[in-house]
């Protein structure tokens, strides 16, 4: 797949884009049926949701050296349609993955992502430039209700807004300060609900202001993200590094693969 220059002009503006229709219904199954098996493991890169069995995140299942690792996981992070449209909005060929990862809402039980930047918690992972792109694959509908997305257009030319140790949820991370969420939301535009259909994806830059509420619904909510790092862009050593399965040391870029099909990844 190659992205127009509207599109391209579109994700530098807006700092995302969605891309409709991506993925088939035969291909959709395909992952959450893999997303279904990883969820009953008992693994490190699995994180529940407080007091529930249900898993919030799932890291790591690009690389086949993971315990949580998936075949067909790793066909899809190697996609033309994924893997080179992250290379065309980064303007470069050599890309690792920082991590991949599978976000689960719960019916009911979903818990809330705070406002944040992704760039927040990777650059204390080392990593200079805020020059990465995450690609994110609807598994399920996404809708208001179930603990959609929202996004704030633009608001990855604020630059990196230091970030605070946040302890609210099951995951535990770096969140955007409440007075400047409160900053950013007042002077900048107006946050849009990121909703579609299992199959959508949405490319966004790793400085872009993101949020997801509670999931009041009585349906499950998954998406995949894969979050590519240009390969001059590897992470420095830092004291008390976060755990492989969130933060790669494998740097080795990623090879497209052409002619690769989810349909024949099946286990």
């Amino acid at each position: 797949m190659t992205l127009t220059e509207k599109q391209i002009i579109s994700f530098d503006q807006d700092g995302y884009l969605i891309l409709r229709n991506l993925f088939s219904k035969e291909e959709i199954t395909v992952l959450q049926t893999e997303a279904a098996r990883i969820a009953k493991l008992d693994t490190e890169g699995i994180i529940k949701e407080n007091k529930t069995s249900t898993p919030k995140i799932m890291l790591r299942m690009h690389d086949p050296e993971s315990p949580t690792s998936s075949p067909a996981y790793v066909v899809a992070a190697r996609l033309p349609r994924v893997l080179g449209a992250a290379q065309q909005v980064l303007r470069t060929r050599d890309l690792y993955l920082h991590h991949s990862k599978i976000n689960i809402k719960g019916a009911i039980e979903g818990s809330v992502w705070p406002w944040h930047q992704d760039f927040g918690q990777w650059r204390l992972d080392g990593i200079l430039k805020p020059n990465l792109v995450t690609f994110m694959i609807m598994l399920d509908e996404a809708t208001e209700l179930g603990g959609g997305l929202h996004f704030q257009p633009g608001s990855h030319r604020l630059g990196r807004i230091d970030p605070q140790w946040d302890q609210s949820t099951a995951y535990n991370f770096y969140s955007t300060p409440t007075e400047d969420i409160k900053r950013a939301l007042k002077q900048g535009r107006k946050p849009v609900a990121i909703t579609g259909c299992p199959g959508d994806a949405v490319l966004f830059h790793c400085n872009l202001l993101h949020s997801s509420g509670q999931n009041l619904s009585a349906e499950d909510r998954r998406q995949v993200y894969f979050c590519y790092n240009p390969t001059n862009n590897r992470p420095r050593e830092v004291d008390n590094p976060r755990p492989e399965y969130a933060r790669s040391t494998n740097w080795e870029p990623v090879q497209l693969e052409e002619n690769a099909s989810l349909l024949g990844s099946k286990i």
